[in-house]
C-alpha cells in the first residue's frame, strides 16, 4: 500500500490555539458523557465537524504535540480521529494533507455527481451521511470499487517480486489489513427529512423510498454497507427541550421511529442501524433519546467564517450551525 498522507511541513499548530481547541473538545466529551445513559452499552461517537476550519486546527486535536517533562505533568490533550465536512473539495483537499488516521465524515448536501469522484479519491473517507437516493448510492458504490482496486494494485506492487499473491505483506503498518478491510466497505447514512421541510434533502418518513435504498445498497452496493440512519431536523424542535418544560423532539422521535420500521421490514434487530441526531444545541437531549452519533461543530472550533467562495453545494442545516 502507498504510503499514507502525513501532514504537510509547513502546516504549524498554534500552541493556544491547541489548548482552546482541546479544552472545548473535553467539555464536549464530558457532556456526552453525562448524557449517556447508565445502561447504555454502545459509546455515543462524535464527529467534530470541521467545515470552513484549517486543517490545523484538525492535526492540533488528530496529532496533539508531545507534553514537556515536568515535575507535575498535566494529562495528554485528547485524541480525536472522526471529523465531519460538508463541502467535498475541502473535504479532499484536507485529506490529503492530514494524517490518514483520520476518519472523515460527509455530513453536507451532496450532488449525484460528486459522489463518485469523493468516494474514489478519500481512501481514508469513513462515512457520508446524506444519502437520500439510489443514484447517489450507486455513485458512491462505483467510487469505492475504484478506491479498493487502486489500494489493492499499489499494495502488491509494493510487495515485490518475492511475495507471491495472498502472502502478507512486511509493511511496518502492522493494520494493513485492518485498513483494507475497512476502505472496502464505506458506510452510509440514509437521511431522513424527518421536518418535512421542502427545502431539505431526505428521504420522507414512512415512505417506501427508505426501505427501497436500504434494500438496494444491501443488495446491489457490495463496497457500502447501511450505516444507519440521519436527520438534521427543524431548527424551532430544538429550542424547548423537555428539561425546560418543552415536548420531546418530534425531529428525533421521528427517527427512532423510522429505525424501528425499517428494521422491521428488514428482519433486523433495532440496533444494527444507528441514529445519527443531534447537533451543539440539542446534542445532549439527542442522546437521552437514543442517538449514537451526534455532530458538533462550533461547541468545539468556535464561529466559522461566512461561506464565502465554497462551491459545493450545502443545505442549510447540515451539522450545521452546531
Amino acid at each position: 500500500m502507498a504510503t499514507p498522507p502525513s501532514p504537510e511541513p509547513t502546516m504549524k499548530i498554534d500552541p493556544l490555539r491547541a489548548s482552546t481547541l482541546s479544552s472545548n473538545l473535553t467539555h464536549t466529551l464530558s457532556a456526552i458523557s453525562a448524557a449517556t445513559p447508565k445502561a447504555r452499552t454502545r459509546p455515543v461517537r462524535l464527529v467534530a465537524v470541521s467545515k470552513l476550519k484549517p486543517a490545523s486546527d484538525i492535526l492540533a486535536l488528530v496529532s496533539p504535540p508531545p507534553q514537556q517533562p515536568s515535575s507535575n505533568p498535566q494529562p495528554p490533550s485528547p485524541l480525536h480521529l472522526h471529523f465531519g465536512e460538508n463541502y467535498v473539495q475541502e473535504l479532499q483537499s484536507k485529506a490529503a494533507s492530514l494524517p490518514r488516521s483520520v476518519k472523515w465524515h460527509f455530513i453536507g448536501a451532496l450532488q449525484s455527481n460528486k459522489c463518485r469522484p469523493l468516494a474514489k479519491s478519500v481512501e481514508n473517507l469513513w462515512a457520508v451521511e446524506s444519502v437520500d437516493s439510489v443514484k447517489k448510492a450507486d455513485g458512491l458504490e462505483r467510487g469505492r470499487a475504484s478506491c479498493v482496486e487502486r489500494l489493492r494494485k499499489e499494495r502488491d506492487s509494493d510487495q515485490g517480486p518475492g511475495q507471491g499473491q495472498g502472502q502478507e505483506s512486511s509493511s511496518t503498518n502492522g493494520d494493513q489489513a485492518a485498513d483494507d478491510d475497512e476502505v472496502e466497505k464505506l458506510r452510509v447514512f440514509i437521511q431522513v427529512n424527518t421536518s418535512s421541510e421542502p427545502q431539505k434533502a431526505g428521504v420522507e418518513p414512512g415512505s417506501s423510498s427508505a426501505l427501497e435504498l436500504v434494500r438496494h445498497i444491501e443488495t446491489s452496493c457490495p463496497h457500502l454497507r447501511v450505516q444507519g440512519l440521519m436527520t438534521i431536523g427543524a431548527l424551532g424542535n430544538s429550542t424547548a427541550p423537555p428539561s425546560l418544560g418543552g415536548e420531546a423532539n418530534s425531529d428525533f422521535v421521528t427517527l427512532k421511529r423510522e429505525r424501528g420500521r425499517i428494521c422491521g421490514e428488514m428482519g433486523w434487530e433495532e440496533d444494527r442501524l444507528e441514529l445519527s441526531m443531534g447537533m451543539s444545541a440539542d446534542f445532549e437531549e439527542a442522546i437521552g433519546l437514543g442517538s449514537d452519533e451526534v455532530r458538533v461543530g462550533t461547541g468545539i472550533f468556535g464561529e466559522r467564517p461566512p461561506k464565502g467562495g465554497a462551491k459545493d453545494g450545502n443545505q442549510e442545516g447540515v451539522e450545521g450551525k452546531g
